[in-house]
């Protein structure tokens, strides 16, 4: 448990400084003096402590808060030598004589005794200022030099008075010990035995009871069987299962960790998605998934999702986080094709070359390598429809009776000088 509760420090409890450990259940004190030996702050309020101990080997403790738990005595705080506040309130406390161990802590400055049996002793603010000359504030309340002085000056009559009614509290806290002590064993091994639990539970908890450490102890117990008596085969609330993608295929939109974030498509290269990740958590758990058209973030398994309205390049795509705010920033840029046409100067052609070579440029930008391809098509009149009846055309201001369309001087050859035109070969067909 202790392990646990040093998570934010790597689970090492030799350097630790601070834990936290309350509303535990813990009925002692023990072995953190020995396992924590550097704790400054040490939190155990709203537990089930009755005594004081194991805490001198503390040097550097500063704040102890045990309130509310069932200290009846302070002791076993001589050697904390280092300690300035002490927090007990709502306890138990009513040999208030008990706070003369306190005298050498001459760093204590702040003392909580709210709550205790021994605040309604007549003169108890008096005895405790004039005891402890070293505190600045009491119960809160900041001592002022003219309660010092004064406390100072009748300490030994108020002493005498304060002992009187400690001795008066304590014969009836051994009589009221003894009495509940009785009447809480005859009401388990007769009353509540054989009864229901659901009726002993709301029995128990409509009843009237006295503020002590046995009535603590009781409803501690009575708690521990409620949850045990729970029915387990009761159905549990079942954790919602998250559905990443339609049917149609579509990324859902998801934000379990309910994180707040902006997504930015203003600039046409890029898609910017920057999300208020914890400031102090690190970065080994987060995940981060860019996809085509879906980017997805894992922080500590609770995923956030979002839908991009174009397709991106997942190879190029950046993901960064900042040293001061923990934000995470992607930085996804787009995959697109741009079709652009190159029309040539069709001035220094004829009508009809025009309409024969009108070329095309396609440009295709690749997003992952960012090389460009380039083709060249070329196409024939606006119609579409090549005439084939006029390849040869009658020329009068030429030699030669045929006109050879130019498309096919590119295809014809001579014949060789060692042609031999034989007439029986038959025309190939």
């Amino acid at each position: 448990m202790v392990r646990k509760k040093a998570e934010h420090h790597e689970r090492l409890l030799a350097p630790l400084e601070e834990i936290a450990l309350h509303q535990e259940n813990i009925e002692k004190i023990e072995y953190l003096q020995d396992w924590c030996p550097k704790l400054k702050i040490l939190l155990m309020q709203s537990n089930l402590i009755a005594k004081i101990e194991n805490l001198n080997k503390l040097k550097h403790l500063v704040y102890l808060n045990l309130a509310l738990n069932n200290i009846e005595i302070i002791e076993n705080l001589e050697r904390c030598e280092s300690l300035q506040k002490l927090d007990l309130t709502l306890n138990f406390i009513g040999e208030i004589v008990s706070v003369e161990n306190l005298v050498n802590l001459y760093n204590l400055e702040n003392l909580y005794l709210s709550g205790n049996p021994c605040t309604d002793y007549e003169n108890y603010r008096e005895f405790v200022i004039g005891t402890l000359p070293q505190l600045t504030y009491l119960d809160g309340l900041e001592v002022e030099r003219s309660d010092r002085i004064k406390a100072l000056q009748n300490l030994p009559i108020i002493r005498s008075d304060i002992l009187f009614e400690q001795e008066n509290y304590r014969g009836k806290r051994i009589k009221q010990k003894n009495r509940l002590e009785r009447e809480i064993r005859e009401k388990w091994e007769n009353e509540y035995k054989d009864m229901d639990p659901e009726e002993r539970n709301k029995k128990f908890w409509k009843e009237k009871c006295e503020h002590s450490p046995e009535v603590r102890y009781e409803m501690e117990k009575m708690r521990n069987l409620k949850l045990k008596s729970l029915d387990t085969g009761e159905k549990k609330q079942e954790k919602r299962v998250y559905k990443f993608f339609t049917e149609e295929g579509r990324p859902y939109n998801i934000n379990q960790p309910q994180l707040d974030f902006l997504f930015s498509s203003d600039d046409p290269e890029f898609y910017m998605l920057d999300l208020a990740v914890y400031k102090h958590l690190d970065t080994s758990l987060i995940d981060v998934d860019v996809q085509p058209n879906y980017v997805r973030v894992i922080i500590r398994g609770k995923i956030f999702q979002i839908h991009l309205p174009e397709e991106v390049d997942t190879t190029n795509s950046i993901a960064q986080r900042s040293q001061i705010t923990g934000h995470l920033v992607i930085k996804m840029p787009k995959s697109k094709v741009v079709l652009k046409t190159s029309k040539k100067n069709t001035a220094q052609y004829t009508t009809k070359e025009a309409m024969l070579y009108t070329e095309h440029k396609i440009e295709e930008c690749d997003a992952r390598t960012g090389q460009t391809k380039r083709e060249y098509l070329e196409i024939g009149p606006s119609d579409n429809v090549l005439d084939f009846t006029k390849l040869t055309l009658a020329n009068d201001n030429m030699s030669k009776p045929d006109y050879i369309d130019p498309r096919l001087k590119l295809q014809a050859k001579l014949p060789s000088p060692d042609f031999v035109d034989n007439p029986e070969v038959p025309d190939l067909i």
